[in-house]
């Protein structure tokens, strides 16, 4: 996967949601588009109705549980809680809390403005490389 595009109600709210919350910088903005390069994979933001007529769903509006979610992976337990400290400083609503998981890991969610639902989780049987890359097999010289 290269792109992953979020369909948003409001395009300007969007944008500084995670450039001033999450701290990702725009590298490209459009008038109807904006792409922020997180290292090899990109997001995009687009308005659901430009999106939904895309995709040949003109008109469709968005149901409140979108039925996916998008995911970082922290190299630490300790990590997971310093993003959910930073989060929470800059306004992110967050919808669960990190808590200890029947798997083994350690994860939790916030919401952008438009209900996408990210993930932020430590999960102790990946490896996570300098690079941000994550293997699902933990191997020397990883910070997992």
């Amino acid at each position: 996967m290269s792109l992953v595009t979020l369909g948003v109600a409001d395009l300007e709210r969007a944008i500084g949601f995670y450039r001033d919350v999450v701290g990702w910088e725009p590298t490209s903005l459009g008038d109807d588009v904006a792409f922020f390069d997180l290292g090899g994979m990109i997001l995009g933001l687009w308005p659901h109705r430009e999106l939904a007529a895309d995709e040949g769903m003109a008109g469709a509006d968005p149901g409140p549980y979108h039925g996916f979610s998008l995911a970082y992976n922290a190299r630490s337990h300790d990590e997971v809680d310093e993003v959910f400290d930073r989060l929470a400083e800059r306004g992110a609503r967050i919808a669960k809390a990190p808590l200890e998981t029947d798997w083994g890991g350690y994860s939790g969610y916030f919401a952008d403005p438009d209900d996408h639902f990210w993930e932020v989780a430590w999960n102790p049987f990946w490896a996570v490389g300098a690079d941000g890359r994550v293997s699902l097999t933990p191997d020397e010289g990883s910070t997992a």
